[in-house]
């Protein structure tokens, strides 16, 4: 029953991608991307239409297919999995993030796909069970720089909110001096979302490391400070 879902949603994909959008997508990552080259808004609204027909299935039946949409390596099926699994929020237990991590390591070959999964799923996972947070300080030690960039992304929309601040830090401190750049953006920017809330904080953390810190952590850090609280982060 259900291979015949998931072959309806790529022959739906098929038929709306065009060689414009693909062209831009495939620019749009340095490494390039396995894609369709079907609209965003276009993927959402697939997404939308055929979890109408599994919603009421077991958790476990629609991880199941998310996972062989996340086998093809498209993107656009990876963005219609994540959504789905982010739907499934609300039933998630602690076992499911073995599965996340998972995916991570065997799916996760870009950056929007490792944002796209841990901004929003994982991180609600995390804000159930927050005992989870070591496991997150643990993918700062792993030689996969989708697993180091997720340890710090998936505390982006938390950070925001305030929350968990000193294992923020902690997570920064472990990958300050990380050699990979999308890393050091990763841990980067949730420290900018951390100053929303912490400002002073984040600013006394910038200033004890910055001359060690690498400049694009730097420059992401310290976005949304004052000019006077930035140029001093800046100078040499």
């Amino acid at each position: 029953m259900y291979g015949d879902l998931i072959s309806e949603i790529r022959m739906e994909l098929t038929s709306n991608a065009d060689e414009r959008t693909k062209g831009a997508t495939s620019r749009f990552f340095k490494d390039g991307m396995n894609c369709y080259g079907v609209r965003a808004t276009t993927v959402h609204k697939i997404a939308d239409k055929y979890f109408e027909q599994i919603q009421n299935e077991q958790k476990q039946t629609i991880f199941l297919l998310c996972e062989e949409l996340l086998g093809s390596d498209l993107f656009e099926e990876s963005t219609i999995a994540f959504e789905w699994v982010y739907r499934m929020r609300d039933c998630y237990e602690p076992e499911d993030f073995e599965i996340f991590e998972g995916w991570i390591e065997r799916y996760v070959n870009n950056w929007a796909k490792c944002d796209t999964l841990c901004n929003h799923s994982i991180a609600s996972f995390i804000g159930s069970y927050p005992q989870y947070l070591s496991r997150l300080k643990a993918w700062t030690r792993s030689e996969n720089r989708w697993l180091r960039r997720a340890a710090a992304v998936t505390l982006v929309l938390p950070a925001r909110n305030g929350k968990f601040l000193v294992d923020i830090l902690e997570i920064a401190d472990s990958l300050l001096m990380d050699e990979d750049d999308l890393v050091r953006k990763g841990y980067g920017w949730m420290l900018k979302e951390a100053s929303k809330a912490h400002q002073q904080e984040i600013y006394e953390y910038v200033m004890k490391n910055k001359k060690v810190m690498p400049r694009t952590s730097l420059r992401y850090a310290i976005e949304k400070f004052p000019q006077d609280m930035r140029k001093r982060a800046m100078e040499k």
